[in-house]
């Protein structure tokens, strides 16, 4: 069975408490690496499932079976440069002309956020299909594994929301 890489930031966890790290372990969650970020609990699973979905849904099945919350799922839906580079082995300079216009097609996707600033953000989702329908990544994994995690976490928002 293939193995899926991704972490859940999780909240409703009390640091202080001793075990809470035993409780997840006991939940499902032996394939997670624990750590805490800026206050909250990140999971760090390497799971085997049939498919991302199957992976993604039995990890916070797991972890809200402890009553931990999942508050998003990572990697994240937004990209630097840099994160393209990294996420499609493309060097930056190579991402770089591309987003230009200077390489290849000119229609590469605009940013989605801090647009006036030096480090813009783009929405992954697009510019996995971009790369995808341009022949940059062979194969079309990840652009639907880019359509589940964002549709994850778009429902992780609004449960929250709730």
């Amino acid at each position: 069975m293939p193995q899926f890489d991704f972490s859940l930031v999780v909240s409703g966890l009390d640091l202080d408490e001793d075990g809470f790290e035993d409780a997840l372990f006991e939940a499902g969650c032996d394939d997670a690496l624990v750590s805490i970020v800026k206050g909250f609990v990140v999971l760090d699973f390497a799971r085997q499932e049939k498919n991302l979905a199957h992976a993604v849904a039995s990890a916070i099945k797991d972890v809200e079976s402890t009553g931990a919350h999942v508050v998003r799922l990572e990697p994240d839906p937004f990209v630097t440069l840099s994160d393209i580079a990294s996420r499609t082995n493309l060097s930056k300079q190579l991402v770089s002309l591309y987003v230009q216009g200077k390489r290849g097609p000119k229609d590469f996707p605009l940013p989605s956020l801090r647009v006036s600033s030096d480090s813009p953000l783009w929405e992954w989702l697009s510019v996995a299909r971009w790369l995808r329908k341009n022949k940059k990544i062979e194969s079309s994994r990840d652009v639907v594994h880019a359509a589940l995690l964002r549709k994850f976490n778009n429902d992780l928002a609004m449960l929250r929301s709730q």
